[in-house]
């Protein structure tokens, strides 16, 4: 075997595939939505199962429905028929996968949601099949065959049947309205618990904060800045709003034998870039990094007034960058 050839057929395997999820496209139909209505509805938990490489594929499924705002789990048939049929309860909905629609071991979660009248998705290439036809709902796999070279493997199947479950939880998320906030609530640990943290998230509020005002002079500046070890201090105004901020690098710059007596309004910066505590905290590393000569802190202020402090260390140690 050459390169040359090596790289024909994995180039065939993934345009053989292109053309399967271009079918999948192309015939998706009103009973999707159908699928989504039920789904939508249901007070209980979307149940997903299959044998072989559909269950694997129900696995990822299952996880991804579960983490963008549909609660569902995976319930292997083989042990569904020792004791987990009891994980379904008559509020939830399955989502059956067989790509032929025969797989023997489904049999006993069919026969279970007849008994019980659980509505049953079936997912399959054939609706003619013993799956296809004990479903409620069908979601149709392209039958088109494989793309592996002797056209056995599952490739173009399982490709398909994964995005058809993609499309499922993007549908759902869009119907539902699910959010950043409410991805970040299912995904706090990790790269992407990093990602979507917000200021709020790692802010320094209340007492916290290092806060004092205009009429206050430097050595009362002084002591709250040593107390509150963030490497500056806030100055508001009678009204409470934030006017100006005093660093590190403000004091090197007045520093003198008068610097305590003089008045903070006189030292400070007036304006001091702000920001909101709302956004993602990856925002403030921006902002404090492109900032003049850079910056470690921003006071995060809502209508003028300050709500939180956030240091570059806060944003470092998690994992924002």
């Amino acid at each position: 075997m050459t390169r040359e050839t090596d790289l024909q057929t994995a180039k065939t395997t993934i345009l053989r595939e292109i053309d399967t999820l271009r079918i999948l496209h192309d015939n998706l139909d009103e009973s999707f939505c159908d699928v989504l209505d039920t789904i939508e509805k249901c007070r209980g938990r979307l149940i997903v199962t299959g044998m072989g490489k559909s269950g694997h594929i129900g696995r990822k499924i299952a996880a991804t429905l579960a983490s963008t705002g549909t609660p569902s789990f995976f319930v292997h048939p083989g042990e569904a028929s020792h004791g987990d049929l009891g994980m379904i309860t008559e509020e939830d909905i399955v989502l059956a996968i067989s790509n032929g629609g025969e797989s023997k071991e489904l049999s006993d979660i069919l026969t279970y949601c007849k008994r019980y009248h659980i509505p049953l998705i079936a997912m399959t290439k054939n609706p003619q099949s013993t799956l296809g036809k004990a479903g409620d709902y069908l979601l149709k796999l392209p039958n088109d065959g494989e793309a592996c070279p002797l056209g056995l493997a599952p490739t173009s199947s399982t490709t398909a049947t994964v995005v058809l479950g993609d499309a499922l939880a993007s549908a759902l998320m869009k119907r539902k309205g699910f959010s950043e906030t409410d991805y970040k609530l299912r995904h706090p640990g990790g790269k992407l618990g990093a990602i979507l943290c917000k200021v709020s998230d790692l802010m320094h509020t209340g007492d916290e904060m290092p806060l004092v005002t205009e009429d206050a002079i430097m050595q009362d500046a002084l002591i709250v800045m040593s107390a509150k070890m963030l490497g500056c201090v806030g100055i508001v105004d009678k009204n409470g709003n934030l006017v100006g901020m005093i660093t590190d690098g403000d004091l090197r710059r007045w520093m003198s034998p008068k610097l305590i007596e003089e008045k903070v309004s006189a030292v400070m910066t007036k304006n001091p870039k702000t920001i909101s505590p709302d956004v993602l905290a990856s925002e403030a590393v921006y902002v404090m990094n492109n900032t003049g000569r850079g910056i470690t802190n921003l006071f995060a202020v809502k209508d003028g007034k300050p709500v939180g402090l956030i240091h570059i260390h806060d944003c470092l140690r998690a994992g924002v960058v």
